[in-house]
């Protein structure tokens, strides 16, 4: 294992889930640093800058879906919830709350390793674009900071997952984005579950490009169909 390995934050109370997640992924080629409690998590996050944070949602001193919201709106990571919490509600809650995947305790951890390799496939495939800075109706985007920069300059941090659906649509303007395209390139299970994130998704960004939820001008809802994002794009 290498200094330059990527990072996997492992947020969980239960030590033995902790030492089980840290041998697999050590063993996978990861570096790991593992936490028990959210406040110590929170203390030393802007210090470790991982690529990758698995948290459990029952921790004891913090409600584990306001920390995964948090780390959403905040940390550029890629957000994996462990958890023994099953029920379909549960899954679609993390999901719209900024996660990137949601995994059912018990778990295999060879599950975990190969779960997290597909997120880090997924950030390099976008960096691999040579793509990182867009331009479009006086807004700028810069995908590898995860940062929106507004004309007035206001900077105005993004997920990994809302910065998927983004580039998605900054690479195919004024063209029409189905729901079975967004489940092709960003994988996940169709159905319920994953309209339902990718809705909470748009609406995050809309949010964030200032735009008025009863009548959008960038990102046009087609009934039906799916989604246009409207407008140039300039790519640097």
């Amino acid at each position: 294992m290498t200094s330059n390995a990527p990072l996997v934050a492992i947020l969980d109370d239960e030590p033995q889930i902790r030492l089980m997640l840290s041998d697999a992924l050590q063993e996978a080629g990861f570096r790991t640093a593992n936490f028990s409690r959210a406040t110590e998590f929170e203390a030393a996050l802007p210090g470790l800058s991982p690529q990758i944070c698995l948290v459990d949602l029952g921790l004891p001193d913090k409600d584990g879906l306001a920390l995964v919201h948090r780390l959403a709106l905040e940390s550029g990571a890629a957000i994996i919830i462990i958890s023994g919490r099953a029920q379909v509600q549960d899954k679609v809650t993390g999901l719209e709350l900024g996660a990137d995947d949601y995994i059912i305790k018990p778990f295999d951890p060879a599950e975990v390793v190969a779960r997290a390799r597909a997120l880090l496939r997924r950030g390099r495939q976008e960096r691999d674009n040579n793509r990182n800075t867009a331009h479009f109706a006086g807004w700028t985007a810069r995908f590898d900071q995860y940062m929106l920069e507004a004309e007035d300059g206001e900077a105005i941090p993004f997920s990994q997952a809302e910065g998927e659906v983004l580039r998605l649509f900054l690479e195919s303007p004024n063209r029409l984005i189905s729901r079975s395209y967004m489940q092709e390139r960003l994988g996940g299970t169709a159905g319920e579950t994953f309209d339902r994130a990718m809705d909470v998704r748009i609406s995050r960004l809309r949010t964030k490009l200032r735009e008025d939820p009863k009548n959008p001008k960038l990102i046009k809802t087609i009934y039906g169909a799916g989604y246009i994002f409207l407008g140039d794009v300039n790519w640097s």
